[in-house]
């Protein structure tokens, strides 16, 4: 199997700064429906959200003025994208914007109703911290959704992924990206799974955070067969395995 390089915040950084000026006119609009369809799942909830990996800020129009969304994103090009649009389009559910990273979120524990990240696992150095700052940050009985490109082991798709992997770096993602790699993160249970267009090249995954989860899980034969890596593990793992070509 083909070495897939590691990602790193340089790069991530670097990417986007090529990307953020063609952003919405190309990426932006191949994953239209399926932030689409994130939002709607949404807007029919109550609270607060916030959205990791805001990029140039195109969900923040789609949310419900009932909703108080904070946003978060690496790229300083990409977020000063988002502030404009909020300014521009009167967005005041939008509290606030902020640069940060999205493996060490500066937020307290259980401070949101729902976080979302949308294509993003695969652009982060480390997913698996990643998922693990997604479940904190989440408020008990709270929902984590992602909407993320999930790679396949066989067929064209599979093998298109693979000649991919070596440009990850100036992609700025991983076109491998297995969906083992975010599953089984503390108290998370998959509430639901769907296929986006165009084509099902993305996956929405609902999470819903269970704090009696875990202790539920210990002994439990149903979950045998379900991917269970705790985050150190599991970033041990994909690590060794990027470094290695085993991812």
């Amino acid at each position: 199997m083909q070495t897939q390089p590691v990602i790193d915040t340089t790069a991530v950084r670097d990417a986007y700064r090529r990307w953020a000026p063609i952003y919405d006119l190309t990426f932006g609009r191949v994953a239209e429906t399926g932030r689409k369809h994130a939002v709607d799942v949404i807007n029919n909830r109550q609270g607060s959200v916030l959205e990791v990996g805001v990029g140039t800020g195109l969900s923040l129009e789609s949310y419900g003025s009932h909703l108080e969304i904070t946003g978060i994103d690496l790229s300083t090009d990409m977020l000063n994208k988002a502030q404009t649009r909020v300014e521009e389009q009167s967005l005041d559910n939008v509290v606030s914007l902020h640069e940060m990273d999205a493996g060490e979120l500066e937020f307290g524990d259980a401070s949101f109703d729902t976080v979302v990240a949308m294509y993003v696992l695969t652009t982060v150095p480390h997913p698996e911290r990643v998922m693990a700052e997604l479940e904190r940050v989440c408020k008990p009985d709270g929902e984590v959704i992602l909407v993320n490109h999930f790679s396949q082991d066989s067929g064209f798709k599979g093998w298109a992924e693979q000649r991919m992997a070596p440009l990850a770096r100036e992609l700025g993602w991983r076109p491998v990206f297995p969906v083992e790699r975010v599953m089984g993160f503390g108290d998370l249970r998959l509430a639901e799974r769907r296929a986006l267009k165009p084509f099902g090249l993305f996956t929405m995954l609902r999470f819903v955070k269970q704090p009696d989860l875990a202790e539920a899980r210990v002994g439990s034969e149903a979950d045998a067969s379900s991917p269970s890596l705790r985050p150190a593990a599991a970033e041990a793992l994909y690590r060794d395995g990027e470094a290695n070509g085993a991812a």
